[in-house]
This record gives structure tokens, sequence and C-alpha cells, in this order.
């Protein structure tokens, strides 16, 4: 039974984040043994079952399969296709391998006997066994970038003998045998856009994850407030994904907490009376405190986009952290909680920027309105985040009033977007206020933002 095809497609799967580990590809090799690749309905429900875990796996694993086991086999020139011109074949084997169970092999790269032949014959399933041939002989499989396709695409078509095709179009051409060289260069014409279509589809499979694993890399440590404007969607998902990774994180660390560990010594002394047998058993357990975050935001032009993911990032920890107050400034400070709670981040986000966002900072009268009407949702369980560049407009930085929130709150963090050695330059208030901060830091990147929130995240063990 063909192993190729089963190993290409588990790592087509891979590559688009289903996960699959080695006794699921065991039994995968089991599944497709029994069944073969004859019905098409039964092997796919059957991998189903067998490698997709939950209802995003489920779907993606939809996708891979039918971008996988379905392709248009190569036309003939005179573009008649055979009533088998649709019918799946998967990737990594011939027609002949995916009915025989033999698995397609690389081979030794070198051209079939005549091309051209097939060609004028129509012989698709010749046609498809030697384009696979030649794709695993030069490696298309590895695709990694869309800017591979083209070399790509000609290095396996050459491997087909596409060079030799040339050379035969131009002798019939000089010996003035027009009809034949042009059902030739038909094929031929053919032959190139199926190739592009084989590549397009290898690179779906195997490399646009690649690609998009980079794109998202660079995201990661790209700096907020430079991140293009048709980038903020990608850049939005990996918020949300980052914050299902944490929450995942930290709800095992929660879970494990409240099961506890075995106290040994506990258990042994409480049961002396019964020979050490343990009728009773102590667990020693470790209180984790779910925090509690009080986010104030400077949403003004320098500092908006960072303030829009910090936002976007804790509304995604809900699960993990037990009371979320959202505010955001300029000048004067406004709870947006409720802008939150009552829209999707996508809409809450330009409602809050176009009601406070955008214009001159004033720190000192961001915290003077924090402290006068907003004072209770602080207690000894509070984490302050402050998102700002710390930049007052030589305005009043009110640091008495700062200095009352570092008093109250259990810790203050002061995530800056500028690099540390701005602090201070200008009208930045930094060095003023980072006396009273637990932790103040530079954030300037979604990776910044991440380990910022998971240290806080960790702060809450006792």
């Amino acid at each position: 039974m063909a192993t190729r095809p089963l190993e290409d497609f588990i790592r087509a799967l891979r590559d688009a984040e289903v996960r699959v580990s080695v006794a699921e590809t065991l039994d995968a090799h089991r599944v497709v043994g029994l069944l073969g690749f004859q019905d098409r309905a039964v092997t796919k429900d059957a991998l189903a079952v067998t490698l997709a875990k939950s209802a995003d796996e489920k779907t993606r694993f939809d996708d891979v399969f039918e971008r996988f086991f379905s392709r248009d086999l190569p036309a003939a020139p005179d573009d008649a296709a055979a009533e088998t011109a649709n019918d799946p074949v998967p990737a990594g084997a011939t027609p002949e391998s995916a009915a025989d169970g033999d698995a397609g092999d690389a081979g030794d790269g070198r051209a079939p006997a005549d091309l051209a032949d097939m060609l004028m014959a129509g012989d698709q399933a010749g046609l498809a066994a030697a384009m696979e041939a030649a794709a695993a002989a030069v490696g298309v499989g590895d695709i990694r970038s869309f800017m591979q396709r083209g070399v790509l695409g000609r290095r396996m078509l050459d491997a087909m003998g596409l060079r030799e095709l040339e050379r035969r179009i131009a002798a019939l051409d000089a010996a003035g045998e027009a009809a034949a060289a042009e059902a030739l260069n038909a094929g031929r014409r053919q032959l190139l856009a199926d190739g592009r279509a084989f590549v397009e589809r290898q690179y779906e499979l195997y490399g646009r994850a690649a690609g998009e694993r980079l794109r998202d890399a660079y995201l990661e440590t790209r700096a907020l407030g430079r991140i293009d404007r048709h980038d903020m969607d990608r850049a939005q998902n990996l918020v949300r994904q980052m914050a299902r990774k944490l929450v995942a994180r930290h709800s095992r660390r929660q879970r494990r907490a409240r099961r506890g560990r075995l106290d040994i010594r506990r258990t042994l002394r409480v049961n002396m009376a019964h020979d050490a047998v343990p009728f009773e058993v102590i667990w020693k357990q470790r209180k984790i405190t779910r925090p509690k975050i009080v986010a104030v935001c400077d949403v003004s032009q320098s500092v908006a986009t960072a303030a829009r993911f910090l936002l976007m990032f804790l509304y995604q920890l809900r699960d993990v952290v037990d009371d979320v107050h959202a505010f955001a400034f300029s000048s004067h400070l406004m709870d947006v909680g409720a802008i939150l709670d009552d829209h999707p981040i996508e809409e809450a986000i330009p409602q809050i920027l176009a009601a406070v966002g955008f214009r001159p900072t004033d720190y000192g009268q961001a915290l003077v309105d924090l402290t006068d009407h907003h004072l209770g949702v602080i207690d000894r369980r509070t984490t302050v985040i402050m998102l700002g560049d710390g930049r007052s407009n030589y305005g009043d930085p009110r640091i008495d009033r700062f200095r009352a929130l570092h008093d109250r709150a259990r810790r203050v963090v002061w995530l800056n977007t500028e690099p540390e050695n701005f602090w201070g330059l200008g009208d930045s208030e930094m060095p003023r206020y980072r006396p009273f901060c637990h932790v103040a830091r530079t954030c300037r990147s979604l990776a910044d933002l991440e380990r910022v929130i998971d240290d806080l995240l960790r702060v809450g063990r006792n």
C-alpha cells in the first residue's frame, strides 16, 4: 500500500496547523492499508476521524483534503479531455499508484522517452506520472515562497523533457511541417499551463503556511506604530492566537494548582495509626489569585496603535483574568469598558479613538480624572497597566496622583512605546514616574506585549 502520498498529505496537514501525532500517523497508515484510495468519500471520512480532533481542525482537514486529493490531469493538445480528468489523484502518486497502492517514486529525474508522443496521444496518465516524478526529482514539494513558483515550475518541466520538445518543434518548423509543429506547440502551451497549476497547488499545500508563519514572525517583532494598514487584520488575528495560547497555558496552571500535589510527609504522618497505609491522602495546594487589571491607555497620535493591541489582548484574556477595567485618554480620561463590552473589538476601538483619541496628551489631567472618579476600582489585588510614552506636553505630570496609585494598587506596570534611552528627553516625564512603577519597560512590538502579559499572569501565583 502506498505510503508516500499519505506521508505528504500528513505533512500538508501539519503545515496547515493540524496537529498530527506519531500515533495518529500510524493509525492513518492502518486506515489506508485497509481502505486504500479507491473510494474518496470513505477514505476522507476515515482519515478525518483519525487525524482531526477539534471543529477548527476538521475545517482545515477538509480544505487540505480537497486541495491535495483533487486535481485535473494534463489535457491533450486538442483539449479532448477524458472522463477521468477530474478523478482524485493524491499528490505524490500517479493515477495507477492511487489504485494499485504503489508510491509515486521520484526516480532518477531522467526525462520520459518521448514527451511529444505522450502529448499527441493525449496520454493523460503518462503525463501525470511524468509530472509527479519530475516534481519529486526537483523538490517542488519543498516550496516555501511564492517567488519560487516560476523557477521550480521551469525545472520540473525541463526534467519532463521540455527542452527536447522545444527542439523538436523548431525542427518541424524548419522542415516546413507547420501543422505538426503547431499541434506540438499547442501541447507545449497546455503543458506550461498544467505545470503552473501543479506548482500553484504545491505552494498552497506546503508553501503558503510556511510563508504565513514567516510573515507572522515578522509582525510579532515589528514596532506597533509601523504595522502597515494592510497588515492590520493579520496582526489582530495574531493577537487572538497569542491570547488563546496564554489562556490555555494559564488555565492549565490554575487547574494544576486546584488539583494540588501529594504531600508525602503529611500523608505519612496522619496515617501512622494505620501502619502508614495511606487511608487519608493529603494534598499540597498552591493558591493562584486571578489578577484584576486596570488598563490606562494613552490614545494620542503616537501611541494609539499600541493601545489598540493592548485592549484587544486584555479582552481576550477574560477566562484567566478576574476583572478588567479599561480607560483611555488623550487629555481627559474616559471609561471605555462599556464600549468594549457592547461592541466587537473591531468596532469598539475606532469608537474609542473617535471619542478621545488623537488629541494633545495631558497625563496630569488623566491621573486627576482617574483618582477623582475611578479610584474605587483599584485595590490590593489590582495591577494597573499604564500604556503610553510619558510625554505630557510640558504640563504638570501630577506625580502626587501617580504615587497615590502606586500606594493603593498591588502593582503598577508602565509599558512605554519608546526606547529607554529616549526617556527623559524633551517633554518625557518617565524619570519622574518611574520610581513609582513596580515594572517599567519598553513595549514596542506584539512579542513584547505578549511577554509582559504572560509575566503579569504569572505574578498571580502565590
